[in-house]
């Protein structure tokens, strides 16, 4: 059975557009899933008043059969293949993805919310949603 789920890319560090490019490579490379549309790529204000640059933001909507869990794990993996580091929350990233929401699951666990807490606090996410959505 497969769903959509839609992922949203960010990268402030070095080729940023590089960066959305292979996490959208690497997203369209996993098992029993396919991209099935793309936002636009904006450039944004970091988040948490942190002093680091502009990101590039986009999200996909990714048809997938992997379940929330599933593709957390893989959505890491690939964040750690391309240099992404944890240390400062909101900090500065080589690649960051995170699951915004699903079109027909959900998820309420302690380290994985779907739809993303984060969701109504963030702009872009809505705006690229919403272009994702249309009909």
């Amino acid at each position: 059975m497969t769903d959509v789920a839609y992922v949203a890319l960010g990268s402030n560090l070095g080729d940023r557009a590089g960066y959305l490019a292979r996490g959208r490579a690497a997203l369209a490379a996993l098992p029993g899933s396919r991209i099935v549309a793309e936002s636009s790529i904006e450039e944004t204000l970091p988040l948490g008043g942190a002093d680091q640059p502009a990101y590039l933001n986009q999200m996909v909507a990714l048809e997938t059969s992997l379940a929330p869990r599933e593709l957390l794990v893989q959505l890491l993996a690939i964040e750690q293949r391309e240099g992404r580091t944890r240390g400062v929350r909101w900090g500065s990233r080589t690649l960051d993805l995170d699951i915004v929401a699903y079109a027909h699951s959900t998820n309420d666990e302690p380290d994985l919310h779907v739809p993303h807490r984060e969701l109504p606090n963030r702009d872009f996410w809505q705006r690229e949603l919403a272009e994702l959505r249309k009909p």
